[in-house]
């Protein structure tokens, strides 16, 4: 039997109650186990299956404990959201709190740290457990728009039964990813959550398009940040003789004498002062200025290169590579698309070709400009780790890759043809 997913944009935009019943009586069916000739769309049914997988209970809610006030300030306080929130205010409040919905943003473990709109809607999230501080992972509360944003990193719109959870099948949420536009971290989600009955089709292109806004904005500040480093950094360099460099906490440069200028290092994530030795540079003399680093090499031969390289794709949302050696060791975090390149590099030690890579990424081999700039991106923290022609890592060096331990969970956001291969075999290698 051919099974169609449900056009649910369309149907809700004619008659969403009606819509939210046949939802209801597809997802009974699904959970079931019954054949039906009508199924999810895809990202609700893969979401469906994970948390089948992973256990959470359909036919009841589960409220964690809640962050406390103080928690709360914290993360406030260390997240760049807190830079965009008058954006997000602007595009979304106003228009929210008019159509009965809330704005609700959350953190990249998906606590919610801000809640805004119609205080009768607000007071309907109580009863749901959508309070501030809040746990709304998708492996905590289920298929939510909060949740399913940070597993999938694209927009997602859940509506009425298409929550795995019943108690939210009278609801309506539409949340997007809001990445550091720096390097593609996750740093948190923005939703628009509601009654079923406030359900509209454009809600999905209006919340992902305030959050490229707020994304905008944060490339904004970032710039005016290395424009205020350079201004104190460049008349220090000017004064030095040697090659150095004046970087910010996270390692993006603001200025640079006397060696190739590079847009961003690699940086331990507890650096001090002192003499360190930093994988892009060698042994260098690590001084604070300003609001970021003065880092100038000793200039003296390099330890010998790393013998160890960790991939780690294990932790849900959360992928690193560290580089171990006689050095010492460091790890850096990395973006959905790096994990993604990376695991590809590690599944063919024989290395890939960039229109291989084009055609295991994307199902085009003619993508090759990106997979080259990505790649590039790659090497400003591997740097001599990795070879081209073909693109592999270099031989002699150890490779381990963690993997989830339901292969099924291997980098979920990924819809790269390989990475979707992988996880349907579930055998990865």
């Amino acid at each position: 039997m051919t099974r169609s997913p449900i056009n649910v944009t369309q149907l809700a935009t004619v008659d969403a109650a009606r819509a939210a019943r046949v939802l209801s009586e597809m997802r009974e069916a699904a959970l079931s186990g019954e054949h039906t000739h009508l199924a999810p769309r895809p990202v609700i049914g893969e979401s469906w299956g994970r948390m089948q997988r992973s256990g959470v209970d359909p036919e009841h809610d589960f409220r964690s404990g809640l962050l406390s006030p103080e928690e709360i300030r914290r993360r406030r306080e260390e997240s760049p959201l807190r830079h965009v929130l008058p954006a997000l205010r602007e595009g979304l409040v106003s228009v929210a709190d008019t159509a009965h919905h809330i704005m609700v943003v959350a953190d990249a473990e998906g606590r919610v740290l801000w809640r805004e709109g119609s205080s009768a809607v607000l007071r309907k999230a109580d009863g749901l457990g959508f309070l501030l501080g809040a746990d709304w992972r998708e492996s905590v509360v289920g298929t939510n728009g909060v949740g399913t944003p940070v597993v999938v990193r694209r927009p997602v719109q859940v509506f009425a039964a298409e929550h795995f959870v019943r108690s939210h099948a009278s609801w309506t949420c539409t949340g997007a990813p809001i990445t550091d536009p720096r390097d593609g971290r996750l740093i948190g989600v923005v939703d628009v959550s509601g009654p079923l009955e406030t359900m509209h089709p454009a809600t999905l292109a209006w919340v992902d398009s305030v959050a490229k806004l707020a994304e905008a904005r944060l490339r904004e500040l970032h710039l005016s940040a290395l424009e205020r480093l350079r201004a104190v950094g460049a008349p220090v360099l000017a004064r030095l003789t040697g090659r150095a460099l004046v970087v910010d906490r996270d390692g993006w440069t603001a200025t640079v004498t006397g060696m190739p200028y590079t847009s961003r290092i690699g940086l331990p994530k507890s650096l001090s002062a002192g003499r360190r030795w930093l994988p892009a540079l060698g042994l260098c003399t690590v001084e604070p200025l300003a609001e970021g680093w003065l880092v100038r090499t000793a200039d003296e031969p390099v330890p010998p290169g790393a013998t160890r390289i960790v991939l780690d794709l294990g932790q849900p949302r959360r992928w690193s590579v560290t580089v171990s050696g006689s050095a010492g060791s460091w790890t850096h975090e990395l973006s959905p698309r790096h994990s993604e390149l990376l695991f590809l590099l590690a599944q063919r030690p024989a290395g890939r070709s960039a229109a291989q890579l084009a055609q295991d990424m994307f199902g085009d081999p003619a993508r090759t400009v990106t997979v080259r700039a990505e790649l590039s991106r790659v090497r400003r923290y591997l740097g001599s780790f990795l070879e081209h022609r073909p693109y592999r890592f270099r031989e002699g060096v150890e490779i381990e890759v963690i993997l989830p331990s339901d292969p099924r969970e291997l980098l979920p956001h990924s819809t790269a043809p390989a990475v979707v291969r992988a996880r349907a075999s579930a055998t990865v290698p």
